[in-house]
C-alpha cells in the first residue's frame, strides 16, 4: 500500500475554508442586504436621489467598520478562550499525569477503541506530545478550526464593502421611480450569485444555499421598505 499523502487528501475537503468563507459570506450578505434595504427604505420615502446616496455611502462605511470591529472583538474573545483552556490544560498535565492519560484513554474507548488499545494509543500520543493530544481529543481545538481575529475582521469588512458597493452602484444609475423594484431585483441576482459562489467554495449543496439567502434578503428589504412607506406616509413627511 502506498503511503497516503495527508496534505493533498487535506486539499480534496473544505473544513478548512469554515473560518474565513463563513466571515466573507456574512459581510457580503449583510452588505448586499444592508444597503440595499437602506436604499429601498429611504426612496420609499423620498423622491430625490440625494438622500438615499446619503443613507447608502454612510451606511457602508459605518456597516463595514462595525463588521470588521464586531467579527474582531467576537473571534478574539473565542480566541482568549482556547487559550485560557489550553493553558488549564498543560497545568493539569504537570499536576496529575497520570489521570489525565486515564482520561485521554476512556475519550479513545467512548470512540470504539478496545480498553486496551485506548490506553495503548493514549500512551504513545502522550509520549509525543501529550498536550497536543489533549488540545485536539479533550478540548476539541485544532488547527483548522482555531480562530484567527484579523483574518476574519479583513474578511467580513472587506466583503461587506464588496458586496454594499453593488446597491450603491444601483442607487447612484437607477431611476429613482423605480429605485425599489430595480434594488430588489438586482440584490436577488447579487444574492444568488453569492449564494452560488458560496456554496461552491464550500463543497455544499448550492439551491440550498440560494434559497436560504434569497428568502431571508427579501423579508429584509420588505420590512425596510415597509417602515419607509410608514414614514413617508406621516404627517409633515
Amino acid at each position: 500500500m502506498e503511503p497516503i499523502n495527508i496534505d493533498q487528501y487535506l486539499e480534496n475537503h473544505y473544513i478548512h475554508r469554515s473560518n474565513w468563507l463563513r466571515a466573507a459570506v456574512l459581510g457580503a450578505n449583510d452588505g448586499i442586504i444592508s444597503i440595499s434595504s437602506l436604499a429601498i427604505g429611504v426612496a420609499a420615502a423620498s423622491t430625490t436621489r440625494e438622500p438615499i446616496m446619503l443613507a447608502t455611502v454612510a451606511g457602508l462605511v459605518a456597516g463595514a467598520l462595525s463588521m470588521a470591529a464586531g467579527e474582531y472583538v467576537s473571534v478574539s474573545s473565542q480566541t482568549d478562550i482556547e487559550k485560557s483552556d489550553i493553558a488549564r490544560e498543560a497545568a493539569e498535565l504537570k499536576e496529575s499525569p497520570e489521570e489525565e492519560l486515564n482520561l485521554l484513554a476512556a475519550i479513545y474507548e467512548k470512540r470504539g477503541l478496545t480498553k486496551e488499545t485506548a490506553l495503548l494509543v493514549a500512551q504513545e500520543l502522550t509520549e509525543k506530545d501529550a498536550l497536543g493530544a489533549h488540545i485536539r481529543d479533550e478540548l476539541g481545538i485544532n488547527e483548522m478550526s482555531q480562530a484567527n481575529p484579523l483574518q476574519a475582521a479583513m474578511a467580513s469588512g472587506m466583503a461587506f464593502t464588496a458586496g454594499g458597493i453593488l446597491p450603491i452602484l444601483v442607487a447612484f444609475f437607477a431611476p429613482v421611480p423605480q429605485m425599489e423594484l430595480l434594488q430588489y431585483a438586482s440584490s436577488m441576482l447579487f444574492l444568488v450569485f453569492l449564494g452560488i459562489v458560496s456554496a461552491r467554495t464550500g463543497g455544499a449543496v448550492v439551491w440550498k444555499a440560494v434559497l436560504r439567502i434569497t428568502i431571508w434578503g427579501t423579508f429584509a428589504m420588505a420590512l425596510t421598505a415597509l417602515a419607509g412607506y410608514l414614514f413617508g406616509q406621516s404627517p409633515g413627511i
